[in-house]
């Protein structure tokens, strides 16, 4: 059984089906609201619904375009993705991370990172050679947009790859386009202020870096840790190495059943 499958078992045989899902909550038909951290590995960062590139999607949607085909809304995804990274690039969209990966570390193997708000390593990205990023828009699994910064050394590397894009709807396209400008503002907005208010009780299981969480808990005894945050209606990363996301804008007071009935670790 994937880590996936185990999560969404856990859920269902706990609290039936997730009904409705709002910012950093999952509301259950067993009327149980669950706080997650999880955030579909990263792509729901800034919570589920309520942001601009779900409405974006609904009225593009609303219009029939849901083809391959060119648009008014073509080169929206360039101009968003030059203002995440401030500069000029080319960019080829994938379908796959290694396929993105493999194409990105041929052009350049030195200067190859994937795109990361709120990133602690510090790269300066208007200037790397290539940058893999990844949608914060937890509709589309699989869209990896390679950012190849436009200059003349990283022009020749590309001469002779022949890469090309995979093809994505208008509606798509326009929804990662708007994500992209959604976590700009988040980027701006957001800092140490909205994430240390749940030190308390996160820092016992967790190292925050940021807005991530990365286990503290011993990786054979992870899984037990994850069925007991369920137990306290918090759903924890089932990745052992994928990081969890602090609850942007929730109240501390989530965490009370986690306080009150913490999990027992053995000492690391």
């Amino acid at each position: 059984m994937s880590e996936v499958d185990f999560l969404n078992d856990a859920i269902a045989e706990r609290f039936g089906f997730v009904r409705r899902a709002r910012g950093p909550f999952l509301y259950t038909q067993k009327g149980v609201r669950l706080t997650d951290l999880y955030r579909d590995a990263g792509r729901a960062v800034l919570g589920w619904g309520g942001t601009g590139a779900f409405t974006m999607f609904k009225n593009v949607l609303s219009r029939g375009l849901t083809g391959s085909f060119p648009t008014c809304f073509s080169g929206r995804l360039l101009k968003a993705v030059e203002t995440l990274l401030d500069s000029k690039r080319k960019i080829f969209v994938f379908n796959d991370r290694q396929k993105a990966l493999s194409a990105a570390v041929v052009i350049s193997s030195e200067e190859t990172f994937f795109w990361k708000p709120w990133s602690p390593e510090g790269v300066v990205w208007s200037s790397a050679d290539c940058v893999i990023v990844e949608p914060p828009l937890a509709w589309t699994p699989g869209i990896f947009i390679l950012a190849v910064l436009d200059n003349e050394k990283n022009e020749a590397a590309l001469a002779g790859l022949a890469l090309s894009s995979v093809r994505i709807s208008a509606a798509v396209e326009a929804a990662c386009a708007r994500s992209i400008y959604d976590i700009i503002l988040a980027v701006q907005s957001k800092s140490e202020k909205d994430w240390f208010i749940y030190d308390t009780v996160l820092t016992k299981y967790w190292e925050r870096r940021g807005p991530y969480l990365y286990p503290k808990v011993p990786k054979e005894k992870y899984r037990e840790f994850a069925e007991h945050c369920l137990d306290c209606a918090v759903v924890v990363s089932p990745f052992y190495d994928v990081p969890g996301i602090v609850p942007f804008g929730a109240d501390p007071g989530v965490f009370s059943a986690l306080k009150k009935k913490p999990f027992v670790m053995e000492k690391i």
